[in-house]
C-alpha cells in the first residue's frame, strides 16, 4: 500500500521560505512521478509542481522561479523548496505519486503566508 507523508509546513512572513518533504512508502519510488498539488480554501486542488523519475520538471506559472521541486531516490522524498513566499500561496499542499494508472495522495501540510 502507497503511503505518503508530507511535512515541513507551517506558518511564515511574506518574502520568507520553506521546505516541504514527501516521504514515500510502498511504491517503485524511483520510477514514479512525484508532484505537488496545493488548495487554497475556497478553490479547487491545483498543480504546483511535478518531477519525473528521470528528473524532469514542471511548474505552475505562478511559482515559477521561487519554488524549486526536487527528490532524493535513495531516501524515498520529493521536496519543495520555495522561497520569497506569497500570502496567495497559503494552502494546504499535498504530494502526489504516479505510476501507470496509479495515483496516490498525501494528507497534506498546511502552508500559511502572512503579510
Amino acid at each position: 500500500q502507497v503511503q505518503l507523508v508530507e511535512s515541513g509546513g507551517g506558518l511564515v512572513q511574506a518574502g520568507g521560505s520553506l521546505r516541504l518533504s514527501c516521504a514515500a512508502s510502498g511504491v517503485r519510488f524511483s520510477v514514479t512521478v512525484m508532484g505537488w498539488y496545493r488548495q487554497a480554501p475556497g478553490k479547487q486542488r491545483a498543480l504546483v509542481a511535478t518531477i519525473t523519475s528521470g528528473g524532469s520538471t514542471n511548474y505552475a506559472d505562478s511559482v515559477k522561479g521561487r519554488f524549486t521541486i526536487s527528490r532524493d531516490n535513495a531516501k524515498n522524498t520529493v521536496y519543495l523548496q520555495s522561497h520569497n513566499l506569497k500570502p496567495e500561496d497559503t494552502a494546504l499542499y499535498y504530494c502526489n505519486a504516479k505510476r501507470g494508472g496509479n495515483i496516490a495522495w498525501g494528507q497534506g501540510t498546511q502552508v500559511t503566508v502572512a503579510s
